[in-house]
């Protein structure tokens, strides 16, 4: 394989540097003979949707490709995929797809969540089927925390503190780390204190529940393009005006919410929802709207970049990192909409555009 080099300013650190580029991985040292492909401009470690859904609403492989080349064309080289009715492994082979760390299955109540895209068990069986996803994704798990209970008409709790308790030891154990999907506040204080490691969504966190994630040192992924969405939902919710109001109440106040996360110092990750739906290949949006609720642009354009990648298991750009790096022609931290026009992509070491 021909060796590569590149040029530019590598960050977070912002330093101008020269790099090369062989089997795969970074090099610090000179390489004779490499052919440059990038001189000059920004580069920036390949961007990571942290909660996305690579699967959902695809008839087959070939279709849950293309949403994941979607999800590519933007930016996005590494995807931590929140769950998926299908098994997405085998996507894991393609050299030209992001690289994707799969949670296999949600895994909810019965009738407790979206028909046909989760695995359906009874409170006692939840370890179980913890171990059985864990065993199935590629260390991470997906749980539905809460959702409309009809009998009630509003959002509820899935699952009593003590189970969530015994499936947290049961992940921890298999060495995977479990996420939940939670929209309202009474599910949040028994997955904190269960030893939860991220929390997707969070629109229902109050000052209590984010001191408490703060001091559990809990993980955030708050999907912010997602929950606009909520004033449809509300809309279309006309049998249950209580679970209407509340999708209204969270929606109104979620840039609140999540600024106080983030001025308490929670790890806020950018996660799109796509496939959720949300359309693939819009983490440029998120980081956007990351931005516009807290962070600034430098940690907005690391909570979908060398934060994240580092959180799940990824480096950066460094001496023998995987060479995943996308490169602007100006520089990102100044202006985020810079992210919407990369001037090339490498992946695994192959550039893709």
């Amino acid at each position: 394989m021909t060796a590569l080099h590149v040029r530019g300013v590598v960050l977070p650190e912002g330093e101008e540097r020269d790099l090369w580029i062989v089997n795969g991985r970074i090099r610090t040292e000179a390489v004779a003979g490499a052919e440059t492909i990038v001189d000059g401009g920004f580069l920036v470690p390949g961007l990571v949707d942290a909660h996305c859904h690579v699967g959902i609403a695809a008839e087959n492989l070939d279709d849950a490709a293309r949403q994941a080349e979607d999800d590519r064309d933007a930016g996005t080289l590494l995807i931590r995929d929140c769950g998926s009715p299908i098994d997405t492994s085998p996507l894991q082979e393609r050299l030209e797809l992001p690289r994707i760390i799969r949670a296999g299955r949600h895994i909810a109540r019965p009738k407790r969540y979206i028909r046909d895209l989760a695995d359906e068990v009874e409170p006692t069986d939840l370890p179980r089927a913890v171990a059985e996803q864990a065993a199935a994704g590629d260390g991470w798990v997906k749980i539905v925390g809460d959702y409309i209970d009809r009998g009630l008409g509003e959002l509820a709790p899935l699952w009593p503190d003590d189970v969530l308790a015994e499936a947290m030891r049961v992940a921890h154990e298999a060495g995977a780390r479990v996420t939940a999907h939670v929209f309202g506040a009474d599910a949040l204080p028994g997955l904190i204190a269960s030893g939860i490691d991220c929390i997707e969504h969070g629109t229902g966190l109050t000052d209590d529940t984010i001191a408490a994630m703060a001091e559990h040192g809990t993980s955030l992924v708050p999907t912010l393009i997602n929950i606009e969405t909520f004033p449809g939902i509300a809309e279309g919710a006309g049998k249950y005006p209580r679970y209407a109001a509340q999708m209204l109440d969270l929606h109104a106040r979620v840039r609140d919410t999540v600024g106080k996360a983030i001025e308490a110092g929670i790890p806020v990750y950018a996660g799109t929802d796509a496939g959720g739906g949300i359309a693939h290949g819009r983490i440029v949006d998120e980081i956007i709207a990351l931005h516009e609720t807290g962070m600034t642009t430098e940690q907005a354009l690391g909570a979908a970049s060398w934060t994240a990648r580092g959180w799940l298991g990824w480096s950066g750009i460094q001496e023998s990192s995987a060479a995943d790096i996308v490169a602007y022609d100006t520089d990102p931290r100044a202006d985020l909409e810079a992210l919407r026009s990369p001037k090339r992509m490498i992946l695994r070491g192959r550039v893709i555009r």
